[in-house]
């Protein structure tokens, strides 16, 4: 499988400031790798939050990670300041390809990039449910 080329900000709608932490940086000095599927993940529900598509408490169709992968770049660490762009890869009937690029400062390449695939479900059942139509809309609006 051929490695990745990294994405550009103008490949993306949809962007999410997020922050480093002091805590996020390893032994070697950069942001260890498996915060980058944190920051995925905040960026996505994030965005779902504010949309209102999403109450981790009271919703009762969630969507669940059911395939995530990354590619990196170049290194990032805290004090960095990230900028997630999001797009919609694919949405089936219950799921959804979010595809993610996290920019590093002002850079206009990404410092590493990847995708989350998400089951939507009944939150009490885990049964696959079909993504609310004001949800798909949305998406629609981002995907490529």
């Amino acid at each position: 499988m051929a490695r990745p080329s990294p994405l550009s900000r103008d490949e993306f709608a949809l962007f999410r400031s997020l922050q480093t932490r002091w805590s996020d940086n390893d032994i070697y000095g950069h942001m260890n790798n498996v915060v980058h599927y944190a920051l995925f993940d905040t960026a996505i529900n994030g965005w779902l939050v504010e949309q209102g598509f999403l109450d981790p408490v009271k919703s009762e169709i969630v969507g669940l990670v059911v395939e995530t992968g990354c590619s990196y770049f170049s290194e990032m660490g805290f004090p960095d300041r990230v900028t997630a762009g999001i797009r919609i890869g694919h949405i089936g009937s219950s799921s959804v390809r979010y595809e993610i690029a996290l920019f590093c400062n002002d850079e206009e390449t990404a410092a590493a990039q990847g995708h989350f695939v998400h089951v939507y479900v009944v939150k009490e059942t885990r049964q696959p449910s079909p993504i609310p139509k004001p949800m798909r809309a949305a998406l629609e609006d981002f995907l490529r």
